[in-house]
């Protein structure tokens, strides 16, 4: 005899695979703690490492100049890949595309690390789900080839190779394999997933990445690019072409990053500049202390290529010297009463015996579409210890070396960030990243999630069964008996009834 209730589980599993949408939740790590003594010079020398890439809009990972890029300011996060499963720490880089880890035949590769982690190497050989990606796979076959796709002569192995300024660089193939995820589900239930993903596994590593004080597995590309995991994912329906993240500025940092779309009412959103390589948005005006800086437009005109950069890679934020020094003499100008302004190694700096968000104004970046980002004086000033008792505060603004503005983690911190590739926008939201968010997992529906806990919303049990009209019930009654198909009907209700009581939060039934 037909087994209905097999039926019934076949179709619910069925339809709830290839219509939920996950968002992938990935637990964030700052490479340095945020209290460990570190020189303004270096974290200048690092940002400008990471903008002479930037601004040749070439996808390329963050390692340029002789300075330290690794130690202070950025962000981390886990992923395992191959079966058995591995877990790497790779950066993360919003300014390229590619997901790539250290391949355990890399030469001139660091095998241990300053940065109080262990490194791992992916081996192809030991993953049994591993498979080299050929030169003749469409990923690699495309007619314009660069150094993130290429075909070597006398091998058929798609490889990769970015090089830097500096030397620094590094080359490798690209490998189909395994990424393990967690997707949300439902009420704290959290599925172990997986989906079979393009990485580079690097051979040759030179420059910064070869040195042993700033190594890490690799590095998490998060561009807007086909060979971005984001991409990847989303264009088979995985996740939703949007990620988010929010970033910890107190203590020793952390934070979450999430493959999908984090949702906060206060949140408002800029449209990106059209056909750009990185996360591009439209800088309208500045003001300071309410009064709108007298600043040229076109220093901010993406007419002229001066669009301003969000790039979570980079530590500091640098403004266009059009827009810098209006900037800091409307700060001094503010200030001047009630602190002593004062330089120091070239820089703007104040001595101050009270707290500076009592003396320092709010300052407002205006983008377009009306979309303002609100800084307090911590997310433009820099604590440089103390001086004569009173306490050192300095712009953390520096001038652009470049002819764009870029916004560095100084001003990220603290702020839900969603970059909705989707619909082409960035949208921001002050926030304290220690508290729990809201996650859409599908277009329309939110889910409820904290870092590492998770629960459910009503919308979630309604998703489920709206997966489970009746049609689905007429497509088999010529198959069905009489007592089946009232069996089929029954259930259903009951799974409408179930829903309607968690909508009233009630179970009288």
């Amino acid at each position: 005899m037909w087994n209905p209730r097999g039926l019934i589980l076949a179709v619910l599993a069925l339809l709830v695979q290839v219509s939920v949408v996950y968002s992938v939740v990935l637990p964030l790590e700052r490479a340095f703690p945020l209290n460990q003594p570190v020189q303004l010079s270096q974290l200048r020398a690092r940002d400008r490492v990471r903008h002479s890439r930037i601004l040749q809009g070439v996808v390329e990972f963050p390692v340029q100049g002789s300075s330290d890029p690794f130690l202070i300011g950025l962000y981390f996060t886990k992923v395992k890949l191959g079966s058995p499963p591995k877990e790497f720490n790779v950066q993360i880089d919003t300014g390229s595309d590619i997901l790539w880890v250290t391949c355990s035949s890399c030469s001139n590769c660091p095998q241990n690390s300053g940065l109080g982690i262990q490194l791992n190497f992916f081996d192809t050989s030991s993953s049994s789900t591993a498979r080299i990606v050929s030169c003749s796979d469409p990923l690699c076959a495309s007619e314009i080839q660069t150094t993130a796709t290429q075909c070597p002569s006398g091998s058929n192995q798609c490889s990769y190779s970015f090089e830097y300024g500096d030397g620094s660089g590094t080359s490798g193939s690209y490998i189909y394999d395994t990424l393990y995820f967690d997707a949300i589900l439902g009420e704290s239930l959290i599925a172990n997933s997986t989906a079979l993903i393009v990485f580079g596994c690097s051979t040759y590593q030179t420059g910064d990445l070869s040195k042993t004080d700033k190594a890490i597995d690799g590095i998490f590309g998060f561009g807007q690019g086909d060979l971005s995991v984001i991409s990847q994912l989303a264009s088979r329906g995985i996740t939703p072409r949007v990620f988010s993240h929010c970033l910890k500025g107190q203590g020793n940092g952390g934070g979450i990053l999430v493959l999908g779309e984090i949702l906060e009412p206060s949140i408002v959103y800029s449209p990106l500049v059209p056909s750009k390589p990185h996360y591009n948005l439209n800088l309208h005006g500045i003001t300071v202390n309410g009064q709108l800086l007298s600043i040229d437009p076109s220093a901010f005109a993406a007419s002229n290529n001066r669009e301003t950069i969000v790039d979570s890679g980079t530590t500091l934020t640098y403004l266009v010297e059009e827009a810098f020094d209006p900037f800091v003499s409307a700060i001094t100008a503010t200030v001047s009463q009630s602190v002593t302004p004062t330089m120091s190694k070239g820089k703007q700096c104040y001595l101050v015996s009270n707290s500076v968000s009592d003396i320092f104004p709010r300052v407002s970046l205006n983008f377009e579409g009306g979309a303002s980002m609100v800084l307090k004086p911590e997310e433009y000033l820099i604590h440089l210890g103390f001086y004569d008792g009173a306490a050192m505060w300095c712009i953390g603004f520096e001038k652009s070396p470049g002819g764009v503005s870029i916004l560095g983690d100084l001003v990220l911190k603290d702020k839900i960030f969603v970059y909705d590739l989707a619909r082409q926008r960035v949208g921001w939201a002050n926030y304290d990243c220690s508290l729990s968010v809201n996650v859409s997992i599908t277009s329309g529906k939110d889910q409820f999630m904290s870092a590492g806990q998770l629960s459910m919303s009503s919308s979630s049990i309604e998703m489920l069964f709206k997966v489970l009209p009746l049609s689905i019930l007429a497509l088999f009654m010529h198959s069905l008996s009489f007592m089946e198909f009232q069996f089929l009907s029954l259930v259903y209700g009951l799974g409408w009834l179930l829903f309607f009581c968690w909508e009233i939060q009630s179970f009288p039934c």
